[in-house]
Parts: structure tokens; C-alpha cells; sequence
């Protein structure tokens, strides 16, 4: 998969902020995408473009445990977030819903990556491809199981 980058050089990018409290009522996913890191950046829906990646620090998804934060960001465009880790409710919601993948990354490769650098990701190969900068980095590989549930189209559709 093939996407810019949209760079968040922070850490404790909370759920409030993904999708602030005001728009949970909103049930049209498409209408609660373009309030999509409303809470951080009052541009990013004019800068995201289908098949775009979020980079960002640590504890990516903290706070609350919406599911309308990896719908948000997904439906907006974004098809995975880069971070150097995540609050594990927002994780398995971006895992179980299929909405979009949450990829751990080491400070190396967070450090390489600039805002609107191109990137190609590979999950089978663990490899991120730095199209711009010609640089590949590896990514943390996935558990066997969130693997199945990936390949599955999320949990739902996961057959044990």
C-alpha cells in the first residue's frame, strides 16, 4: 500500500482530539470524517488524501476507548497510523473493525520520516519503504493473531 504522509511530532495523541466529544452523535461515518484530528490540526481535512498515513509518537489513541477515533481516520483516508506505540483499546479497534492498521515503528524510523514523504508499507515483508528519501525501515511485525484478524477483514469476519 502506497500513501503520503501526514507527520504528528507528539506523543499522547488522544481520542479526544481524533474526533472530539461534540461530533459521537454524528452515525454518517463519511460526515464524521471530515472532523477527523479536529481536535489538533483544523487542517487535516484539507491535507489528507486517500491512502494517506499518519506518523506520529507514543501512546497514539490514549484516552477514551470510542471506536469513532480509527472510523474517523479511516474514512477520512488514512489507511494506517506509523507510531512508536499505542494505547491498546484504540489499536484492537483499528485491528477488529478492519478500519485501518496501526504500525508500531522504532525511533529510527519515526526520526526518518517527514511530513509528506512518500511511503510504500508491505505487512508481509514487515518492510516501510521510504519512496522519497530511498530509505526502507522495518516495521514491528504483528501477532500471529492480529495477522489472522487483519487478513480476515477484521474480527468479525475471523474464522478460528
Amino acid at each position: 500500500m502506497n500513501g503520503g504522509v501526514i507527520k504528528y511530532e507528539r506523543d499522547n495523541i488522544d481520542t479526544d482530539v481524533i474526533i472530539p466529544g461534540p461530533y459521537l452523535k454524528i452515525h454518517d461515518y463519511n460526515e464524521l470524517a471530515k472532523h477527523a484530528m479536529e481536535g489538533l490540526d483544523k487542517d487535516f481535512h484539507s491535507k489528507v488524501k486517500e491512502g494517506d498515513f499518519i506518523v506520529a509518537g507514543r501512546n497514539f489513541g490514549c484516552g477514551s476507548s470510542r471506536e469513532h477515533a480509527p472510523i474517523a481516520l479511516a474514512y477520512s483516508g488514512i489507511k494506517a497510523v506509523l507510531a512508536l506505540s499505542f494505547a491498546r483499546i484504540f489499536y484492537r479497534n483499528a485491528v477488529d473493525g478492519a478500519f485501518l492498521l496501526p504500525i508500531e515503528i522504532d525511533e529510527n524510523t519515526y526520526n526518518n520520516i517527514s511530513d509528506k514523504d512518500s511511503l510504500e508499507i508491505d505487512t508481509e515483508k514487515n518492510e516501510i519503504k521510504n519512496l522519497t528519501k530511498n530509505q526502507t525501515y522495518k516495521m514491528k511485525p504483528f501477532s500471529d493473531l492480529i495477522g489472522k484478524i487483519i487478513a480476515a477483514g477484521g474480527l468479525f469476519n475471523y474464522k478460528p
